[in-house]
């Protein structure tokens, strides 16, 4: 981290070692059983040293008639969406936030997964009878808000808070150039509402409370020669606005990605991305991206190491509010590989989501070694 914290107590590096084991076990028919622990130790930030387990499930599947089934019972992650600068329809898992401020990360998921798949499409049930709350940053971590959460004092709409059962269902197919999934989901918000509390020291804190709400959700993509069209969007109802007053609300981010491939006769392949988010809610929106502009390059240069590099400016339409990221990776041998990335948060307006970040644009350096 470049620039100073704005709160006290915060580091200007860490370091953190990162373990995240595989085991799979299989029969002669393919079906099995795969665990997945994660573990990160970090020298500054004593919440972000945690330890979850991603995936630990049980794979069975089989044929009946014309169509192919499959289920998954355990701990397991879903992913939903094709953009690229915000996963806007990604629900069925709780966001790990300690590792990352994209959002990317998730924890592992308590689920029933049944797939049915044919020549109609694929269609999904999901049963989630165990809620994840999200993970916060602590008092020395960066990248994060200027009141810390208290995740001690968290509350829930349900009165069965962890153990109400959440279900979720989807079906997707595709058609010609076009993948397209609808999706349903109705049980507790992974992303919580916040009211100003004391901790038991008497400091104010945030307390997070998770609601109960409804998304009805697409994503799209249409696949043509060197373009990729991308669409996002979905219907939520029974979450808090920016003022904790409950509204119904659409959301949506689209765009496209275009490939130049071998680029000045060689082998590297040039992409440009560009993507427009919106949330009809504007300024009593919880989302930091409620009326914005992505805008990214990325290179493939395709070589044996794999090297790849991806920049790009997310800008607010209504504010000087910007954000510039960079990601770079590549193998340095069959078990080694690098990783580069950073974020610079500039010009964050006063009243912007992002206002308690100024000051934490931040350097990421990766070493993993794969074994």
């Amino acid at each position: 981290f470049p620039q100073s914290s704005i709160q006290s107590g915060q580091r200007e590096q860490s370091v953190s070692v990162v373990a995240e084991p595989e085991a799979y076990l299989e029969n002669e028919a393919g079906e099995g059983l795969l665990f997945k622990p994660f573990l990160r130790y970090d020298s500054a930030d004593a919440r972000r040293t945690h330890w979850d387990i991603r995936e630990a499930y049980g794979l069975f599947f089989g044929e009946f008639e014309d169509s192919e089934w499959e289920l998954r019972a355990g701990i397991d992650k879903v992913f939903w969406g094709v953009a690229e600068s915000r996963h806007l329809v990604d629900v069925i898992n709780q966001t790990d936030l300690v590792e990352a401020p994209d959002q990317e990360e998730k924890l592992g998921q308590p689920m029933v997964h049944a797939t049915w798949l044919n020549d109609y499409g694929a269609f999904e049930a999901f049963a989630l009878p165990y809620f994840r709350k999200r993970t916060f940053q602590g008092r020395a971590g960066r990248l994060r808000t200027a009141l810390q959460v208290d995740g001690e004092q968290t509350s829930y709409e349900s009165a069965a808070k962890q153990h109400h059962l959440d279900l979720a269902a989807r079906y997707s197919h595709s058609i010609g150039a076009l993948d397209f999934g609808l999706a349903w989901f109705e049980g507790t918000n992974r992303s919580p509402a916040f009211s100003i509390g004391l901790d038991s020291g008497g400091s104010p804190v945030l307390l997070p409370f998770y609601e109960q709400m409804r998304q009805i959700s697409l994503d799209a993509q249409v696949t043509t020669g060197a373009w990729l069209l991308k669409f996002e969007s979905f219907w939520r109802d029974g979450e808090r606005n920016a003022l904790s007053l409950e509204e119904d609300y659409f959301a949506l981010v689209g765009g496209f990605e275009h490939t130049w491939y071998g680029m000045l006769g060689g082998d590297t392949d040039l992409g440009l991305l560009l993507e427009f988010l919106y949330d009809d809610r504007g300024e009593r929106s919880t989302a930091v991206t409620e009326g914005d502009v992505f805008s990214a390059v990325r290179l493939a240069f395709n070589d044996e190491a794999s090297t790849d590099i991806l920049f790009g400016i997310m800008q607010d339409l209504d504010k000087p509010t910007r954000s510039l990221f960079f990601e770079a990776n590549r193998r340095l041998s069959d078990n080694l590989s690098l990783g580069v990335e950073g974020t610079a948060f500039l010009n964050v307006d006063d009243n912007d989501g992002q206002f308690s970040l100024r000051r934490d644009s931040f350097l990421q350096l990766d070493l993993t070694y794969h074994f």
